[in-house]
Formats: C-alpha cells, structure tokens, sequence
C-alpha cells in the first residue's frame, strides 16, 4: 500500500486544519494511523482507526481535539485537528498497520509496517 498524506500549513493556535491521506493498493492493514514528530523529539502516536469496526484511538494530548475518520469511497483517512496548539506545530505521517495487530499496539510505531512522506504543520502563538 502507498499512502500519500497532505494538508499541512500554517496556522494560528485555536484555529482548525484537516489532514488527509489518501492510500493506493491493496491493504491488510488492521489500523491505519497518524503520528507526528516535532523538532528534536521522537515520533509520537497521535491517532489511529481500526480499518473493520471505525473503532478509534487517540493519545491524552489529543483527544477531545482531533478526530481521526476514514472514507472507504474516497480511500482516505482523515485527521480533523481543532483547538490547535503550539505544541502541535509537527511533521505528521499517516501510517498503515500490519493485518495481525491487536489494540494493545495500535498506539506503538513499531506495528506499523506502511508510511507516508509526512506533512508539516505549524501553528504560530
């Protein structure tokens, strides 16, 4: 699978962004998920979407603020991002899960096996 993501820019905190990634091929994946690294810092998960059941996950720092959808029509996943933050200001990847991963490691970077090139996004104080 290919995954392309896009929609980053330049905002100001408290405003909205949606990303988007859009996959090519086939896919076994059991997640797909999103993940952002800041300057100087590791990649952290962000959000991830159980491809079957749209079950959702997402980490402390996030949640109430972003949702994570997936379109099967358009073979997107998307990442609504709102009350954004300074400290959101990261490179942001979405990523495809292999097909055995279970919800315990859906969070973990190692259980995904697919990633896209990244999209950045700043968010200015």
């Amino acid at each position: 699978v290919q995954l392309q993501a896009s929609g980053g820019g330049l905002v100001q905190a408290g405003a909205s962004l949606r990303l988007s990634c859009a996959w090519s091929g086939r896919t076994s994946a059991r997640y797909l998920g999103w993940f952002r690294q800041a300057p100087g810092k590791d990649r952290e998960f962000v959000a991830a979407i159980k491809w079957r059941d749209r079950s959702t996950h997402y980490a402390d720092s996030v949640k109430g603020r972003f949702v994570i959808s997936r379109d099967s029509a358009e073979n997107t996943v998307d990442l609504q991002m709102s009350s954004l933050k300074p400290e959101d200001t990261a490179v942001y990847y979405c990523a495809a899960s292999g097909s055995g991963t279970i919800t315990s490691q859906a969070r973990s970077l190692e259980s995904y096996a697919s990633w896209g090139q990244g999209t950045l996004v700043t968010v200015s104080s």
